[in-house]
């Protein structure tokens, strides 16, 4: 017998699995179970995704529906680790806890390098683990070096198509397959929650959508920024002429009322509906199917990437440079979703780009990707280097400069770090052994 565990953490990732199941990416095993959790900083101030409007119809792909923040309380769902001597025991209280008996195990999880995922693939020694992102993330490196335990026993990466022609990144070094699910699964899913959350009010015809993202709560940001920013956004949509807009906060967004947001919106002469969390909260894709708005607008979020590509809607990004900028450490996992929207999408800000949609130039963005993937994370995808040698050598300018840090192209002998003509400092082995050397002499100071 074969147990097949699910582990999903928002509803983009169960719409993805179950479109995944419909379309057959996977085989049919004898027993699914769809494990939930709930992260972010308060776990418990966020509605637990089986809350989401239209869940029951898609718990249905399954066979049994269980909660990892259960199972492992009182410890965080995020940051659990078993210690390895502890590994068997938890093994045998997972199975009790979850029916598994004595069958066989198979894993389909996220990034494996992070939060419950990382812990079931230590638990679960030796079984077989596909991996999904349901969002931009995919198309960037691995976040931390994946234990070769682990890392060897991933089969593929299940990711939505949302940047055609471009091959993702995640957990490449050990040869994880990557595999699109179809869009047309995908639509399939959403279509049939359309109808839920009959609770949400009329917007009237296509308005605009504002899609919060939690930058604060996650670190990137500080709350005043933020705010300024969702700001921006009522502002760059009433520049635009739209006059009925609605602002739909991240599921970690700051608790009390958005009254700067509202008087932003008074102040710009536009209606402004803020979706305040009701009893069942909507996903992101089935408020773009059902509001079919006329513009949506975002950061960086997978759900402004899925608009563009899965719903065909008009998109516009906004403050992508500001977190391009503001981003630390560099290898802030957010970083490739931010260069994807900054590089892809058109910028709020320009008026004639947003009214006729055109998107910014797809060139090069393989390569571009591929720089900023070895820069963020050198140690994991040493393989990249001459990639990123040769992109910084030939389109570094003006315009990619803001995807990069000097001092970041410094520390690892890159192109740009130093003007052209003192290029051969770079390559000088002596020098950069000497500058390694006073580092370490500073640090020891220190």
């Amino acid at each position: 017998m074969t147990t097949r565990i699910f582990h999903a953490s928002s509803p983009a990732a169960v719409i993805l699995l179950a479109a995944a199941i419909d379309a057959g990416c996977f085989t049919e095993p004898d027993r699914r179970i769809l494990l939930l959790s709930r992260t972010g900083p308060a776990p418990e101030t966020v509605p637990a995704v089986s809350e989401t409007a239209g869940f029951d119809r898609l718990r249905t792909r399954f066979d049994e529906v269980v909660s990892w923040n259960a199972t492992i309380d009182p410890f965080h769902p995020d940051g659990w680790l078993p210690r390895p001597d502890d590994v068997p025991l938890w093994e045998r209280h997972f199975r009790r806890a979850w029916g598994l008996g004595g069958s066989a195990v198979e894993l389909v999880v996220d990034s494996p390098h992070t939060g419950p995922a990382r812990a079931l693939a230590q638990v679960f020694t030796g079984v077989p683990v596909d991996v999904y992102a349901e969002g931009p993330g995919g198309y960037g490196p691995t976040g931390d070096k994946v234990p070769p335990l682990t890392g060897t026993r991933v089969r593929r990466l299940l990711h939505p198509d949302l940047v055609p022609g471009v091959r993702p990144l995640l957990l490449a070094e050990y040869g994880a397959e990557p595999q699109t699910v179809p869009t047309e699964a995908q639509m399939k899913v959403i279509a049939e929650l359309s109808d839920a959350g009959s609770d949400l009010p009329d917007f009237g015809d296509a308005p605009v959508l504002l899609l919060g993202q939690d930058l604060a709560a996650s670190g990137v940001l500080p709350a005043a920024e933020e705010a300024e920013l969702e700001r921006d956004m009522v502002r760059g949509a009433a520049a635009l002429g739209h006059t009925r807009l609605v602002f739909a906060p991240g599921p970690y967004g700051r608790l009390e009322d958005p009254a700067g947001l509202r008087a932003e919106a008074e102040r710009a002469g536009v209606e402004l509906t803020v979706l305040s969390g009701p009893a069942s909260p909507v996903a992101d894709d089935v408020l773009l199917h059902r509001l079919r708005p006329a513009l949506v607008v975002g950061c960086s979020s997978g759900a402004l990437l899925r608009a563009a590509r899965l719903h065909g809607l008009p998109v516009a990004a906004a403050g992508t440079g500001l977190l391009l900028e503001r981003l630390a450490p560099y290898e802030n996992p957010e970083r490739t979703a931010v260069t994807l929207a900054d590089a892809l999408l058109p910028d709020l800000a320009d008026a004639e780009a947003v009214t006729a949609q055109r998107p910014r130039s797809e060139a090069e963005l393989d390569g571009l990707l591929t720089a900023v993937a070895f820069a963020m994370r050198p140690r994991v995808r040493p393989d990249l280097r001459a990639a990123a040698e040769r992109y910084l050598t030939g389109r570094l300018d003006a315009h990619t400069w803001r995807y990069f840090k000097r001092r970041r192209l410094a520390s690892l002998a890159l192109p740009g770090a130093v003007p052209a003509r003192l290029a051969f400092l770079r390559r000088n082995a002596t020098l950069r052994r000497v500058a390694r050397r006073a580092r370490q002499l500073k640090r020891g100071r220190r």
